[in-house]
């Protein structure tokens, strides 16, 4: 996904010569092309996160489009305030972007793992904050979110992380169809989809096939496609890679909350808690029960 993004980045900026990005001594030799082709526009920040936005924030209100890179923990809670005000409040166009949310850092201990990075930045008014799922969605979504007049969340996985095939492009703002299905519905958001479309595989054996959506923006929420889809099944299992609370899950649970008839919400993910131990990523995900194969076993329970 870091590759994708760091393309997308460089044929962004061929579009648009207001664009800079600044980074937070993040990103070296991913960024050398950008750095090679538009160097006035690359500025290096260092370890210092406020800095960071503050320096978006000022290029911002001189007519650039600022892009400020560092990794998700680093650049959502470090620098909260100064997004607070500096970005948001003057409702400037500057798309933070965090490296490695979630349990992507796992074993680098609790200061870099951002599970409550969707909380944070959907706090704050006039936040657009879009998580995508693979390099495909990184492609063809920052576009369009550079494209927009005030700041945005945006999320990178690393390395290697797969494509995936999906029933619609995706479009900000809108819920993506990834598989079409029946019975039961899986909404989820990032890469936790990869995981999700892994326990449809499981699945098949079992002749299970759920609808599974990407909500890879989850501010503002496709309420739209969620009332739909409401109308069509009477369980959605929530799969999210973030802490209970101001995540996905919060999100459906404030919309299902509207619905006059109202649907099943399950949620799969981590709990209320620190992620403590030595742990993989994919460790924690089997340890707190929202891998593949517990999501397959949930969707075979909720299918009898």
């Amino acid at each position: 996904m870091r590759k994708a993004f760091s393309d997308t980045l460089v044929k962004v900026a061929e579009e648009n010569p207001r664009l800079a990005f600044i980074t937070g001594d993040l990103g070296f030799q991913l960024f050398d092309e950008f750095h090679a082709r538009f160097g006035a526009r690359y500025i290096n920040a260092g370890v210092a996160e406020a800095q960071l936005i503050n320096a978006a924030a000022g290029l911002a209100a001189e007519g650039f489009h600022s892009v400020a890179y560092s990794i998700a923990s680093f650049v959502t809670a470090r620098p909260f305030e100064q997004i607070r005000y500096c970005v948001a409040y003057p409702n400037l166009p500057v798309t933070i972007v965090g490296a490695g949310r979630g349990l992507t850092y796992a074993n680098a201990g609790v200061s870099h793992h951002a599970l409550d990075d969707v909380a944070l930045m959907t706090a704050i008014p006039n936040m657009t904050v879009v998580i995508p799922g693979e390099p495909g969605e990184i492609e063809q979504l920052f576009p369009q979110v550079t494209a927009l007049p005030g700041p945005a969340y945006f999320t990178v996985g690393r390395f290697g992380e797969p494509r995936y095939e999906a029933e619609a492009p995706a479009v900000l703002g809108m819920a993506r169809l990834l598989r079409k299905g029946d019975g039961i519905a899986i909404v989820t958001m990032g890469e936790m989809a990869g995981e999700v479309l892994n326990a449809c595989k499981i699945l098949a054996a079992d002749k299970i096939t759920p609808v599974v959506y990407q909500m890879h923006t989850v501010k503002p929420l496709d309420t739209a496609t969620l009332n739909a889809l409401a109308r069509q099944v009477k369980t959605i299992l929530v799969v999210e890679e973030h802490l209970p609370m101001g995540g996905l899950w919060s999100a459906m649970t404030n919309w299902s909350a509207s619905l006059t008839k109202p649907v099943q919400l399950i949620r799969l993910g981590p709990p209320d808690e620190f992620a403590l131990g030595n742990l993989t990523r994919d460790g924690f995900r089997r340890r707190m029960g929202f891998d593949a194969t517990a999501i397959a076993a949930t969707c075979r329970r909720l299918s009898q």
